[in-house]
């Protein structure tokens, strides 16, 4: 099976929800070659419950996942930004992963995000799985955290697009961490436009469709992690093709009928 442990459904959180580009990009996922993702959408996007909730609608359920009609399965999940600087993931049921965000409302905006060991805290309430996004991108301080408190990360992201920008430096700290951790280095393309699916992933023997075990298997080291070798081109078009399509939608025209050929 092969995953995305970091992606996005939205071409950008201040961006309206629309479930045509929605079902694009899971469409563009399968293609692209993934069996699954981890949805970790960020935490104060807008419509972060309309998102879920319509996924849930539209999708079947096995397991703890949501399984699209391209077949891509999907695991929930959420990107948290915490107040020392730096984002934190969490993968869990799409009830636990909805009722986490409702319960995170007063902390959405920058000067209110809370801190790492409270966020945590919150975190251990639910058999969620938690995880330091990439740990070592510039304006992220999560490699600086007390130690006691890097200790109760689950799993390190191996940056897509980190490791597009500069892959030595990406893998040797990441690794690094994880090493040192004694937990698992698995691997997210951090993207939000289809371009960029592919540009890393994870891959796992079986198919799996539970959190718990997906965390057992990440433990057990029962994976690999393959980088495309177009990576680079990959993170780079997407981002140009982001930022066009944004110019797109602020100048009034419709960037999901650009990309889907649709209205």
């Amino acid at each position: 099976m092969y995953i995305d442990f970091h992606t996005h459904g939205k071409l950008a959180k201040k961006l309206p929800f629309s479930t045509v580009y929605t079902d694009w990009l899971f469409g563009e996922a399968k293609k692209a070659g993934l069996d699954a993702l981890c949805l970790t959408e960020h935490f104060n996007t807008l419509q972060f419950d309309e998102l879920y909730g319509y996924l849930k609608k539209t999708c079947d359920r096995e397991g703890d996942t949501l399984v699209a009609p391209s077949g891509l399965r999907i695991f929930a999940g959420m990107e948290t930004d915490i107040a020392e600087s730096g984002h934190v993931l969490s993968i869990g049921t799409p009830e636990e992963i909805m009722e986490l965000n409702r319960r995170l409302e007063p902390y959405k905006e920058k000067g209110q995000f809370l801190p790492f060991e409270k966020l945590r805290d919150l975190f251990d309430e639910y058999e969620v799985i938690v995880g330091a996004a990439h740990p070592f991108r510039a304006g992220g301080n999560i490699p600086s955290l007390p130690e006691d408190q890097l200790r109760r990360f689950d799993f390190v992201d191996l940056n897509g697009k980190d490791v597009a920008e500069d892959r030595e430096r990406t893998e040797r700290l990441t690794c690094a961490l994880g090493e040192k951790l004694q937990i698992p280095v698995v691997s997210g393309s951090d993207t939000h436009q289809a371009v960029q699916y592919g540009c890393i992933r994870t891959c796992f023997p079986g198919e799996i469709r539970t959190v718990k075990a997906l965390y057992e298997e990440m433990k057990a080291g029962h994976y690999t992690i393959q980088v495309s070798d177009h990576a680079a081109f990959q993170v780079k078009t997407a981002g140009l093709l982001k930022r066009a399509l944004k110019e797109i939608h602020a100048a009034g025209g419709n960037y999901v009928s650009v990309l889907t050929e649709e209205g």
